[in-house]
């Protein structure tokens, strides 16, 4: 059900990364993230708007910047 909820608002799968993105909302969640959390906070998570200064993560442990800088190149 969570992957549902991730595919019907546009997130891809990244499989050598395991995240969810969105190129479109400027989003990424953290495979972890997805198995840890309901289906209602992901979805409130998925409808924050967003900063419109970059991507957004979501992970269970903070992402160290250098890593956020790695995959805002990679995902455009």
């Amino acid at each position: 059900m969570k992957e549902n909820i991730l595919r019907d608002a546009d997130y891809v799968y990244h499989f050598d990364r395991e995240l969810y993105f969105n190129r479109g909302a400027r989003k990424v969640f953290s495979a972890e993230f997805i198995a840890d959390h309901r289906e209602d906070e992901i979805t409130r998570s998925i409808e924050e708007p967003g900063t419109g200064n970059g991507w957004m993560f979501y992970a269970n442990s903070p992402i160290p910047a250098s890593i956020q800088q790695e995959l805002e190149s990679v995902l455009g």
